[in-house]
């Protein structure tokens, strides 16, 4: 089935972020004397936005508003300056990207991240990449799974849902893609596991990024 425009998800499905945004989570919870969690139990506390990863963090005792507020601001604060140390595309993920511009559709980039992040990411990993939009969790637009970003990117690259589809590695993505009526990818090599995408019902499930390319063009 052939598309005009692809969607894509960030962490876990263009970038292997997971260390990363644990290692600073971590940190941000030590200064604040809580308890730390391990790496793998991130794969399960992000993807949902900065306020639910906050609040999954903290112990039950520490979920005041005012505490949450004060654990995200340093967290961004700490993120701000390791949110490159491990993080990478994942194997096949430049190739992949490179095939779909070459075979004539335009690309587009919806996170949960915080916006500002979202754009620093891609601009410093994709470089050459010429994605149309590139939008993270912004004021004033519902976060995943609410499916108004992925419809605000298909108006502006001017195309129908049936000719956008959307790629994500966990249950918020494949909710947000099919939510706005597009078809869904999810991805294996991402943060959560296949189950979850079949349950979430995946239109496809991809094993490596040259699966998307194969169900795209």
């Amino acid at each position: 089935m052939a598309f005009q425009g692809v969607i894509f998800d960030l962490d876990g499905t263009l970038l292997d972020t997971l260390q990363d945004l644990a290692d600073a989570a971590n940190q941000t919870l030590e200064s604040f004397g809580f308890p730390q969690h391990p790496v793998d139990a991130y794969r399960y506390f992000v993807g949902e936005g900065l306020q639910t990863l906050t609040q999954r963090i903290l112990p039950d005792s520490a979920q005041t508003t005012s505490e949450i507020e004060d654990v995200m601001l340093k967290f961004s604060e700490i993120y701000r300056e390791m949110w490159n140390k491990t993080s990478a595309p994942y194997d096949g993920i430049p190739e992949m990207l490179n095939a779909l511009v070459d075979a004539g559709l335009k690309l587009a980039v919806l996170s949960n991240k915080p916006h500002e992040f979202t754009k620093i990411c891609v601009a410093s990993y994709f470089p050459n990449i010429p994605f149309a939009r590139v939008y993270g969790n912004r004021d004033g637009v519902p976060k995943k799974p609410d499916p108004a970003g992925a419809l605000e990117i298909a108006k502006d690259l001017q195309m129908t849902v049936d000719e956008i589809v959307y790629v994500g590695d966990t249950a918020t993505d494949m909710k947000t893609g099919n939510g706005a009526g597009m078809k869904t990818i999810g991805v294996e090599w991402g943060f959560r596991e296949r189950a979850e995408l079949v349950e979430n019902k995946a239109w496809k499930i991809a094993a490596t990024p040259a699966e998307v390319v194969s169900y795209a063009i």
